[in-house]
């Protein structure tokens, strides 16, 4: 189905592979349009609970394709928006997506792979990844990515490295909240499962809710808006069959349904 992409499923895990190893899955308009593609089939999959994104060889990502930034430079004000808002939307989707996300950073995750990182609810390193936003080297900035980054590392941190592209090993990019864990690669497979497992144990609407939760509290002053929005967001969940399950099997002492 994809040129760019490989996508595994198993026990309600799908693995999108970033499959361009030759270019270090940097990306271009077909990886875009297909990771965007890829994100919407599996998050109405109902045989799919997690997403995992990974990239094939020594490099998660290295970001866009030179040769296709190249190209739209050479484009129209219009070509280059439409390019623009492709790669924005393809963030958008794998950011907004129902179900948990994981990044699995083997390697360099340079510009827009940062974004991809950033873009994940939960991103799990290896010791040889390594990070930047180095798009200033090549007069241009950071844009697409710029919401998920500045949202993971917060702006104080973001003027610097948005400004000098320095490189970011694995250790700090934990420590800058990039990234949730840090491990030596040949864990990087079984710390990814066992965040996966973690995952397995909650209710997929619940999880859904949560992300949502996040994005509507996030930055927002505590004020009766929130207060009342927090609370009606409680009370209808507690009226779905899925919560109802939940505190019942909890009670009973028996596994909910969506670990039958």
């Amino acid at each position: 189905m994809y040129q760019t992409l490989e996508i595994q499923i198993e026990h309600r895990v799908a693995t999108v592979w970033m499959n361009r190893p030759d270019v270090h899955n940097a990306f271009d308009e077909t990886l875009i349009a297909e990771l965007t593609a890829a994100c919407k089939a599996l998050d109405v999959d109902p045989q799919v609970r997690i997403v995992v994104l990974a990239g094939r060889g020594k490099s998660f990502s290295a970001g866009a394709d030179l040769n296709w930034m190249k190209r739209a430079a050479n484009n129209d004000l219009h070509h280059n928006l439409v390019d623009a808002r492709a790669l924005a939307g393809m963030l958008r989707t794998l950011s907004e997506m129902h179900k948990p996300t994981i990044a699995r950073v083997q390697g360099a995750a340079l510009g827009g792979g940062t974004g991809l990182t950033a873009a994940c609810d939960i991103a799990i390193a290896s010791t040889q990844a390594v990070f930047a936003t180095s798009e200033v080297k090549f007069g241009i900035i950071p844009s697409a990515i710029s919401p998920y980054v500045v949202r993971a590392i917060g702006a104080r941190q973001s003027y610097r490295f948005f400004q000098t592209a320095e490189r970011i090993d694995a250790q700090r990019a934990c420590a800058l909240g990039l990234v949730h864990e840090v491990v030596a690669p040949d864990q990087l497979d079984a710390k990814v499962q066992e965040v996966v497992q973690a995952l397995l144990q909650g209710g997929p609407l619940s999880q859904a809710a949560a992300k949502q939760l996040i994005r509507a509290v996030d930055g927002r002053v505590i004020d009766d808006d929130v207060v009342e929005d927090t609370a009606q967001r409680i009370a209808h969940l507690r009226a779905t069959p899925e919560a109802q399950d939940g505190l019942s099997a909890f009670l009973d002492k028996r596994p909910p349904s969506w670990l039958a």
